[in-house]
């Protein structure tokens, strides 16, 4: 009987989960700051007006679903939930008021859009069929 020339008899294969933890943990903390800068980001520019229209809500909105989905496909619904953890830590943080009384998340319209809204874009992708990120044909 013949060895298949890409095995290794010297070596023992190594168990199916060595090894792999660390990737889902640098996968998790990626997703967290991930989720933290669209989260700052979004809180900063939800606001902006064009000509009267709140693209600023529309656009943050966008790449806060963006990223949600993005991090859905990249790994699973772990690095989601760790994305959407880092999104909420950072909107709720900037939503404090500041030392001089500044609030960035003003109990508007616009700001309750862009709490809920962006909370409704993880759901959205939390939901999504397991199929749209399969590699799998069929």
């Amino acid at each position: 009987m013949t060895t298949p020339e890409h095995v290794n008899p010297t070596r023992p294969p190594a168990a199916s989960g060595a090894g792999r933890w660390w990737r889902s943990a640098v996968r998790t903390v990626l997703a967290v700051a991930l989720g933290a800068v669209v989260g700052v980001l979004g809180t900063v520019a939800h606001r902006t007006q064009w000509l009267d229209l709140p693209v600023g809500v529309v656009l943050a909105l966008a790449i806060t679903l963006s990223t949600a989905v993005l991090c859905r496909a990249w790994a699973g619904l772990g690095p989601l939930l760790a994305a959407g953890a880092g999104w909420v830590v950072a909107v709720q943080v900037l939503a404090v008021a500041g030392p001089g009384g500044d609030v960035l998340v003003p109990a508007q319209p616009v700001g309750l859009v862009w709490t809920y809204g962006g909370l409704a874009m993880f759901l959205v992708a939390a939901f999504l069929p397991r199929s749209w990120f399969s590699d799998r044909q069929g």
